[in-house]
């Protein structure tokens, strides 16, 4: 009898629990990833999320071999492709992780999961996040994620029993020619091997001052472990990073100063299992707000333009337009510019949270649906328990780049204004701009200052009038964090109120 190991955000040998498993049975095993061409089809996928993924198996079949196995990638619907091996395999197991997706790999998984059923074929999933499946009451989750991240590490099987051939006439075979076009000069390379050089990199040096550096996209790119597409598409797992890092901060000699650092960066590592639960426990998270009633906040279709000039980063505020630049270029930019950008295009922009999210989710690399849609959704004010926090682009802009140095890589139409003229250079007299040149940089797509005005008013309101608190509780029972100072319900936003958004909340 043959166990099928099917690969999904979980490219790696180690610390795969249904890989040791299939292994263990001494029967034959086929390591097996599925190209589905209606995945790719979804508004929120894109060639350089792919494109990782396609480093990702090459280096996977490498691990495989050294193990006396291979990887078979095919395309086309899973259960086509089961169908396939087991007429020629007799395939009698179906060995894979739990994956928090969409709506779409949520369909998926259940149909996969009934084909088994009708056909006599085991299906066993394993956790690899801290994410309950089914969870009954959130004050449990804390316990639950902090006993898996203490189980030991699985070591890869040394060795795997052979699978059977498999046939030429399988369709499917071959599928790594498959591509996505998508322009991303400088996107992280994909695989385990490089994800692994990157956490020992971050836990050598790199992560000195690391709650301290990570706010500026100038020094985010070095202080920030660069670990996200690794943990989004498992080529290292988040349990071995917790592991490593809590043994280094924790070892003798490690100086408190990076100690405190390693302690923030694994809050962290918590913080991506709460937000991944919240998609878990609600799936509907995808397409409406947390909070059904804020969902009527913003109607009708967006304004195309304003839309339009906020995803090609031509919105005239010149942080924003930068830090869009750079993610369009590199699939990457740190968590402050990624909440700047969608609190941008939801308040001073005015956009419905949809659009915005969809693009975002296609320019990052590291994609995680559970992660994205919820803190999109908290970016936009449309959880009802956080706080409503509005970014002023020209404060953050002096705060984070004071010298420019950031807008003038990635804003060349800036590259000679003075550093006290650079974050406002609609500012700028015609014979400033004459001289340190501008001219061609686009005026603001509106007055920022007014436009937060207006939309804190207009959310203020909106929950004054609007919103229930038997629905604000029922989302704070289901999705509140448990850990830390109890959250309570926001107050109604005042002017006062800072304009930063903190990590957690």
């Amino acid at each position: 009898m043959t166990t099928v190991v099917w690969f999904k955000r979980d490219l790696r040998t180690r610390d795969h629990a249904p890989l040791v498993a299939a292994a263990s049975l001494g029967e034959p095993v086929i390591p097996l990833y599925v190209i589905e061409d209606e995945y790719w089809q979804l508004p929120d996928t894109s060639g350089r999320q792919w494109a990782f993924i396609r480093d990702s198996l090459d280096d996977l079949d490498r691990q495989l071999r050294k193990a006396g196995s291979r990887l078979l990638v095919m395309r086309g619907s899973v259960i086509d492709t089961l169908k396939q091996l087991q007429a020629r395999q007799d395939v009698k197991r179906v060995f894979c992780h739990q994956e928090t997706g969409g709506h779409w790999t949520f369909e998926r998984d259940k149909a996969v999961i009934g084909w088994c059923s009708e056909n006599q074929v085991e299906f066993r999933e394993w956790n690899q996040f801290g994410v309950v499946r089914r969870l009954g009451d959130r004050n449990v989750w804390d316990r639950a994620w902090t006993e898996l991240m203490r189980q030991p590490v699985l070591e890869a099987p040394a060795k795997m029993p052979e699978m059977k051939a498999i046939e030429a006439s399988v369709s499917g075979r071959g599928s790594l020619d498959f591509r996505l076009p998508d322009s991303c000069p400088d996107r992280q390379v994909g695989g385990s091997a490089r994800g692994e050089k990157l956490l020992t990199s971050f836990l050598d040096r790199r992560c000195v001052g690391y709650q301290y550096n990570i706010s500026s996209p100038n020094t985010a790119v070095r202080a920030c472990s660069r670990l996200s597409p690794h943990i989004a598409y498992g080529t290292v797992s988040l349990r071995e990073i917790y592991q490593e890092a809590k043994a280094t901060g924790n070892h003798r000699n490690t100086l408190p100063r990076k100690k405190k650092s390693l302690t923030s960066f694994r809050s962290r590592l918590h913080w991506h299992c709460h937000f991944i639960q919240k998609l878990e426990d609600e799936p509907e998270l995808e397409f409406r707000a947390m909070h059904r009633e804020m969902e009527a906040l913003k109607t009708g279709p967006n304004d195309t333009e304003r839309l339009q000039r906020w995803q090609e980063g031509q919105t005239g505020w010149p942080l924003v337009d930068a830090s869009m630049r750079a993610l369009n270029h590199s699939g990457w930019i740190n968590f402050r510019m990624r909440a700047m950008l969608m609190a941008i295009a939801s308040y001073q922009l005015w956009l419905h949270w949809r659009d915005p999210a969809l693009h975002l989710a296609r320019l990052f690399t590291d994609f995680e649906p559970g992660i994205h849609y919820s803190q999109t959704q908290m970016q936009s004010g449309l959880t009802g328990i956080n706080a409503l926090r509005i970014y002023n682009p020209v404060l953050q802009s002096r705060k984070l780049d004071p010298e420019g140095e950031f807008i003038r890589r990635w804003i060349p139409e800036l590259a000679g204004v003075p550093s006290e003229m650079i974050h406002t250079p609609w500012l700028m007299t015609p014979a400033q701009k004459e001289r340190y040149g501008g001219n061609t940089y686009i005026s603001p797509v509106c007055a920022h200052e007014q436009a937060a005005r207006v939309a804190r008013k207009a959310v203020g309101d909106f929950r004054k009038q609007q919103v229930s608190k038997t629905e604000t509780d029922r989302v704070l029972l289901r999705h509140g964090s448990r850990k830390g100072p109890v959250q309570k319900r926001p107050r109604v936003p005042s002017k006062q109120q800072s304009d930063q958004l903190s990590l957690f909340d």
